[in-house]
């Protein structure tokens, strides 16, 4: 070969099969190969096992979707590159024109978005409850068949928890499938429930780190089948260097979680002993009014605290800018603390009686609490109150 083909051509290097690396590495290749034809066919017709296009699949996220899939007890998994394009993409995939959609005020705002104003473009309606609304959840699923009930737990930024159990209940009997965004929850949570459907924006807990985005549909393997022509098809595949990133994230998952854990009951039980602080929304007070269901449910109580302070939206923005410890920033599950003011919280676009469901007040302020000492937290936290209402 002359140099200018042998830099496209380079030399192999063959691992042997005794000589595995510890870490697998970044299939970064777009395209696979087979020696001849025929062997491309029968992987195209299911007949063999491979990879030929990584759009479609790739080694290293076959890695990443095994592993979430086991970790949350579903059999298969699909990856995009955020947390956003899992709802898109499962929503688009799973709708038709005429088909209904129960979602709920407490939800993601692009969840709803996507509800209520995309779906709505190809004729998919919806009805919009509180997650609270049990008996309207049930008066909904009997009068009016529905394709989708769509829900998290715990909510964004409240911290509501959904009766699991009688959503899922419901649903299955009037024939609709469930789906879960678990990100708040993580990968070890609600699992043994009868969800038909698990989305988790991988940016949060899986990553760790806040510098890699991606998203996860994990489901039974034929739903997954179900959906994966058309969600290939739409092309929100994550790249194989994030799917790397995250793989690496999950290393410390667990280790990160739990100490986070600790940190937002510590700080949750500082700041609802605190007179400056109106409510503090967190499922592992005694006093959050779902903490029974939520031992029932969880495992933990998560790593997302609420608070609504007293005087409103005014000191809610003094407290944010005065931590220290925390940046104001979107997002949460990284290893450093967040917070977000009521200013930045949304919900704008709700009615009265949704805004009050939503119990997002004009104080409400969002905590992601991260992987600081306890003490430090807590000592910011006492700062930044006095220098709120000074």
């Amino acid at each position: 070969m002359k140099r200018d083909t042998q830099v496209i051509h380079p030399p192999e290097v063959a691992v042997p099969p005794d000589n595995r690396p510890l870490v697998a590495p970044i299939y970064q290749s777009v395209k696979f190969s087979f020696d001849d034809t025929a062997e491309t066919q029968r992987y195209l017709r299911g007949a063999r096992e491979g990879f030929f296009y990584s759009r479609s699949s790739n080694p290293t996220l076959m890695q990443l979707q095994l592993l979430l899939a086991q970790l949350q007890g579903r059999d298969n998994c699909l990856l995009t590159g955020s947390g956003v394009a899992t709802i898109a993409a499962s929503l688009l995939a799973l709708c038709k024109q005429g088909d209904h959609i129960l979602a709920f005020v407490e939800s993601y705002g692009p969840t709803r978005y996507i509800v209520q104003h995309l779906l709505a473009k190809f004729g998919v309606t919806h009805t919009l409850l509180s997650i609270e609304d049990l008996p309207g959840i049930e008066r909904v699923l009997q009068s009016q068949p529905t394709r989708l009930v769509v829900f998290e737990s715990p909510t964004n930024p409240v911290t509501k928890i959904a009766d699991i159990e009688h959503l899922t209940a419901h649903a299955r009997r009037a024939g609709a499938l469930t789906v879960l965004d678990n990100t708040f929850a993580g990968f070890h949570n609600h699992g043994a429930f009868d969800i038909d459907i698990f989305l988790h924006s991988l940016t949060k807990y899986a990553s760790g780190h806040g510098d890699v985005m991606g998203g996860a549909i994990i489901a039974r393997a034929p739903l997954i089948a179900e959906m994966r022509k058309d969600i290939v098809s739409m092309g929100p595949t994550l790249d194989p260097h994030a799917a790397f990133l995250i793989q690496r994230g999950m290393r410390t998952y667990f280790l990160r979680y739990e100490r986070q854990c600790a940190n937002a009951l510590a700080v949750s039980e500082f700041l609802h002993n605190d007179p400056r602080v109106k409510l503090v929304h967190y499922p592992g007070l005694v006093t959050h009014p779902q903490h029974r269901l939520a031992q029932r449910q969880m495992g933990d109580f998560g790593t997302v605290v609420a608070l609504e302070l007293n005087g409103g939206s005014e000191q809610g923005a003094r407290f944010a800018e005065a931590l220290e410890l925390f940046s104001i920033s979107a997002s949460i599950g990284s290893v450093e603390s967040l917070v977000m003011p009521p200013q930045l919280l949304g919900g704008q676009e709700f009615t009265p009686p949704q805004r009050a469901a939503s119990l997002i007040g004009p104080g409400t302020v969002r905590l992601s609490i991260g992987l600081e000492n306890a003490a430090d937290l807590i000592e910011d936290l006492g700062q930044a109150l006095a220098k709120a209402f000074n």
